[in-house]
């Protein structure tokens, strides 16, 4: 019956949003509440869910949106993103500055939360887009969906690195079968589905759109490069560095302070001001102006997200979740399929990809127990299943219509689809695999 619930709910959803349009943020309110109390919790505990629901949410990644917003718009006015975009099509040309996004992607989403390189890479692809009468989905889902595969897949990303922990998995082997599966599923999902939509001309959120400057005012190549990197060097560290260090060690405890997402973003901000020549050249008044636009450029991303997150709460706490893997626990199907599809139809019910993931891991721990399944492949294999079919109640999804200004319709499209794509052939590679392991 939840289950029945759920769906009906995200039918709902869909009418209320892109038929009546009605507000995105009431939308959500008015359906969570309402599947709250169908599916049995009592209206205090249905509040509290709620509550949490958007604290956690909202805890995690509100700092990184603010914080990676502001850092965006110092780019932008300073000329770095001109400067940069304008390298970029220089080194690669136009022609292949797609593929130049999705190495980049892989590369910076390695160490880096999924937010934290959107905020840092799409602003910059949606400038080049801009300037060279691109379509800016075709050049950025290449890009999306290399920091898809590495949320996904690859530790040390939270879902992943847990699920490395939970299955006694190897931690260098699951990185290194997932770079393997990661090729194959950025180059189909990413690199040949999106070129399908070179046509979607739909101008993205200006906000985000780097002015043309005077290439006299323009910071300098390194530096605009230098402010970029700094976070993902910041971050990067911690996660690869940090842990080979002695727990006592002080060199320890600083990097892993400075690789913190939302500290390593507040450092960048502080360096960008001199680095940038923001500083010199703009008043205090003047900035800021520019950080109240770069809160108000994302106030709605956040709220959508908040609500998003309060759903996702209210599933899982409704047992919805339980449910659903009931089902499938007891059935015989491969094993490596078995933790995709619970994964799969988790992610698809409460959104989080994280929360598909570590939910997941509970129920497949006690069938690796004693078997001959490779626990590097069922990491894959889950967190494959962790990316399927983004939609109302993943914070991605709404991040992506934001800042491309899509209709729900190519929103469906060309983000959901990529995102699916995404997760049907990881499993695919995680089959392949097997067969030699």
């Amino acid at each position: 019956m939840a289950i029945f619930i759920t769906i009906l709910s995200l039918l709902i959803l869909v009418l209320l949003i892109s038929w009546l349009r009605v507000n995105t943020f009431l939308a959500f309110v008015f359906v969570t509440l309402a599947v709250g109390l169908l599916i049995g919790l009592s209206p205090d505990t249905l509040l509290k869910s709620v509550q949490s629901g958007i604290g956690s949410t909202l805890g995690s990644l509100v700092s990184v949106i603010v914080l990676g917003s502001m850092l965006g718009k110092l780019v932008s006015v300073s000329g770095a993103a001109q400067q940069i975009s304008n390298k970029i099509v220089q080194w690669v040309g136009v022609k292949h500055t797609r593929w130049a996004f999705m190495i980049s992607g892989f590369i910076i989403g390695l160490p880096l939360f999924y937010a934290v390189g959107f905020m840092l890479l799409v602003p910059i692809a949606i400038t080049v887009a801009y300037r060279n009468n691109l379509s800016a989905v075709y050049l950025s889902l290449p890009l999306l969906a290399s920091l898809s595969v590495t949320q996904g897949y690859l530790p040390p990303h939270p879902a992943p690195l847990f699920l490395v922990h939970e299955l006694k998995a190897d931690m260098g082997l699951t990185l290194f079968y997932g770079i393997i599966i990661s090729i194959p599923a950025i180059l189909i999902s990413g690199a040949l589905y999106g070129s399908m939509f070179s046509h979607i001309k739909t101008k993205p959120n200006i906000n985000f759109i780097a002015p043309t400057l005077d290439p006299k005012n323009l910071p300098s190549v390194f530096m605009s490069f230098l402010t970029i990197l700094l976070p993902i060097f910041l971050i990067g560290s911690a996660a690869f560095i940090a842990p080979n260090l002695n727990d006592h060690s002080v060199i320890k405890g600083i990097i892993s302070f400075l690789g913190d997402a939302s500290i390593s973003l507040l450092f960048t901000i502080v360096i960008a001001l001199f680095s940038l020549g923001v500083l010199k050249k703009n008043g205090k008044d003047k900035l800021n102006g520019f950080f109240l636009d770069a809160i108000k450029d994302v106030s709605s991303i956040i709220l959508i997200f908040g609500v998003a997150g309060a759903l996702k709460q209210v599933l899982t706490d409704g047992g919805v979740t339980k449910e659903i893997a009931g089902y499938l626990i007891h059935s015989n199907i491969n094993p490596y399929i078995l933790g995709w599809g619970i994964a799969a139809i988790i992610r698809v019910c409460v959104g989080s990809s994280t929360v598909a993931g570590i939910t997941t891991a509970g129920f497949m721990l006690p069938l690796m127990t004693g078997s001959l399944i490779e626990p590097n492949l069922m990491v894959l294999a889950i967190g494959s299943g962790s990316m399927m079919f983004s939609h109302f109640n993943d914070t991605g999804f709404w991040l992506f219509r934001e800042y491309f200004q899509l209709s729900l319709k190519d929103t469906f499209k060309t983000w959901t689809m990529m995102d699916t794509l995404v997760s049907v052939t990881g499993l695919m590679g995680v089959l392949a695999l097997s067969l030699f392991l």
